[in-house]
């Protein structure tokens, strides 16, 4: 049986593409990570395991259960707390909250390729794709604002694109890709539903549907790039 790995399979878009991996695939054993509340959902090939992506000592651990890996997808993200919200202004940043988005969107895709990379190396068409944001581009941005937020997508994008780089030439099987799943109707988008449009505010099994469609149709030859939920390429 087929493995598949979702980091962060309680969130909106992590459970539903969760629920999307195992109603597409009869064949694959999915392993789920949930940070402090096990979902009440279950199935006969999901496994759950609780994980703090903040600690190496956790990926470590996990990876040493795999001998190998057919997908890997991070849907980890953070953008506010009740004592943060996104800053408006650089006069509103916090080296703390700077940091803290940093821990959550951008070093666990970088532990994860690290610990898992052996486990990837032999299977065939594999993905290897975290979830991003389109305000994480650089040039697309033009309206300023959430600057630790854009700052550690950003980040985040050039620590896959140089993965995609180094795993050209050891892991030809592998697609490495951000993926942007356009704004989830989840608690992390919540506080700023009201000023997206109706038809862009996406229900998670929305998004996850067409996430999923998106991954299974990218091989190895495109990996590096940055992709939108509707399949248009995003600029870095």
């Amino acid at each position: 049986m087929r493995n598949v790995l979702v980091f962060g399979g309680s969130g909106g878009i992590g459970r539903a593409l969760t629920w999307q991996i195992l109603d597409d695939h009869p064949d694959v054993l999915v392993t789920a990570t949930y940070f402090k509340h096990k979902p009440n959902f279950t199935h006969t090939r999901l496994r759950w395991r609780p994980f703090d992506v903040r600690i190496e000592e956790n990926y470590i651990d996990l990876a040493n259960r795999f001998e190998e890996i057919d997908g890997i997808l991070n849907c980890v993200g953070f953008l506010h707390e009740p004592e943060h919200m996104p800053e408006k202004s650089i006069r509103q940043f916090s080296p703390d909250f700077f940091y803290k988005n940093l821990s959550i969107n951008t070093l666990p895709t970088i532990l994860i390729a690290k610990h898992f990379g052996a486990t990837l190396k032999h299977s065939r068409n594999t993905i290897f794709a975290t979830i991003s944001a389109k305000v994480g581009s650089i040039e697309d941005n033009r309206l300023g604002g959430w600057v630790s937020y854009r700052a550690s997508k950003a980040a985040l994008n050039m620590a896959l694109k140089t993965l995609a780089i180094e795993w050209r030439r050891s892991h030809k099987n592998v697609c490495v890709a951000a993926l942007h799943p356009g704004t989830t109707a989840t608690g992390l988008s919540e506080p700023f539903q009201n000023n997206v449009p109706l038809n862009k505010l996406f229900p998670p099994e929305q998004s996850a549907n067409y996430l999923w469609q998106l991954i299974k149709a990218l091989k190895p030859e495109d990996s590096g790039r940055f992709w939108s939920w509707d399949g248009a390429e995003l600029p870095w």
